[in-house]
């Protein structure tokens, strides 16, 4: 999609994605530098993170029902002042010299942005249909996905640049400030949806939830498509404990090297994300990703040293926009208008749950998994599915070309 053909409400859309993204990230590197510099603990680290993910998994099982009857623009617009003001407080807590002031201003943080962010992310998902024309789904999902997976390689960098010269509490504001000019970017959608009056009531919630899980079984492609999904977040997962590992005692490299294998992935992303404007859109080619990218992890046990790691990131991160922007826009495309929001936080459920799986999985000694297994073991849970949906699309479309000559002849 190039950038006259844009929306200008998909602009909107897509700025405060970037500007929320930088913000998110170089807060999320602060927050345990700082808890770190206070307690001194591994403990501490991983209590943090679970206050993020504990309470989201919650709300994410329990809010899908509801999110349909909201006016999707104006809660995306007040999610973002909300996390703004929540970024205060650990400034606060740290100006006023206070260390359980910082631990509790931290505390609400995380709570605060692990409730709303999977909100955020099912309504946003959701509005996109509203915001582009049907066939430039794909695009406008791949811009976006492209540009915020590059903004999570960006921002650290700026970050640890910044820290050079300013104390550290001072990036609490920084990110204040970029979640206030993301609800900016973002009140300059205009309401496309319209709030569905509703009685709030337990007996409401647990028929739209039944509702809700039932239509998503009803559609065998969204169910698919959210499976394959997941498989890649559970991946994610697992490659975020043996990354380090591998970089650093299986192949001996430095730290400069690991640096520079972190980075490969989002720039083949980004280069991905321009490649797949000159390709066809269609599900031969969402294969061909979703395959090549499990292939990358197959290859980096194989790889004999850092320089093929090196290679193997950069061609994962190349081919998996190829199926990430296409599987969320068909997603888009089949799910039911009127339940996209719900459906859609029914699909975040699943790829939120099978992240921490894939860390849990690659993390437990108990397997006794080698590190270089592990990558072998992710890549073959998606290549395998993704070559037999590729077979059989490609069966589909012999099929569909004999019957084309079939009638030509007639």
């Amino acid at each position: 999609m190039k950038n006259n053909s844009l929306s200008r409400p998909f602009k909107s859309l897509w700025i405060g994605e970037i500007i929320s993204e930088f913000g998110g990230a170089a807060g999320g590197i602060i927050n345990g530098l700082l808890l770190y510099e206070i307690t001194g603990s591994k403990e501490w680290m991983g209590a943090l993170w679970l206050l993020y993910f504990i309470p989201s998994l919650i709300l994410q099982g329990i809010s899908a029902p509801f999110l349909n009857h909201v006016i999707k623009e104006k809660m995306l617009l007040n999610i973002q002042r909300f996390r703004s003001v929540a970024y205060i407080l650990p400034l606060i807590g740290y100006i006023s010299g206070s260390e359980i002031g910082t631990i509790a201003g931290l505390v609400i943080l995380q709570c605060v942005l692990g409730l709303l962010q999977p909100i955020y992310a099912s309504l946003s998902f959701a509005l996109l249909p509203d915001l582009c024309e049907e066939k430039e789904l794909v695009s406008a999902n791949s811009l976006l996905d492209g540009t915020i997976r590059l903004m999570s390689f960006i921002a650290p960098g700026v970050t640890s640049l910044l820290l050079l010269v300013s104390p550290l509490y001072t990036i609490y504001g920084l990110s204040s400030l970029m979640f206030l000019l993301s609800s900016i970017s973002l009140s300059q959608i205009p309401h496309v949806s319209k709030k569905r009056v509703a009685t709030w009531s337990k007996k409401f919630w647990w028929e739209e939830t039944k509702i809700g899980y039932r239509t998503f079984l009803q559609f065998p492609q969204l169910l698919r498509l959210t499976l394959l999904s997941s498989s890649v977040q559970f991946a994610v997962g697992a490659t975020l404990v043996i990354n380090v590992p591998f970089i650093r005692e299986d192949l001996t490299g430095e730290a400069w090297e690991y640096a520079i294998f972190a980075g490969m992935f989002p720039i083949g992303y980004a280069l991905g994300m321009l490649l797949l404007t000159k390709l066809p859109k269609n599900n031969k080619t969402m294969y061909v990703g979703l395959v090549g990218g499990g292939l990358s992890f197959i290859a980096l046990y194989f790889a004999p040293s850092v320089y093929i790691a090196w290679g193997c990131e950069f061609l994962g991160g190349l081919l998996f926009p190829m199926f990430n922007a296409q599987s969320s826009a068909l997603f888009q495309r089949n799910a039911p208008r009127d339940r996209l929001s719900q459906l859609s936080a029914v699909r975040l459920l699943f790829l939120r749950i099978t992240m921490p799986l894939g860390i849990l999985f690659a993390s437990n000694s108990y397997l006794g998994i080698s590190t270089r297994m592990t990558y072998f073991f992710i890549g073959v849970i998606i290549a395998v599915p993704g070559m037999y949906y590729l077979i059989c699309t490609l069966i589909q479309n012999k099929d569909h070309d004999l019957k084309d000559q079939v009638k030509i002849s007639s």
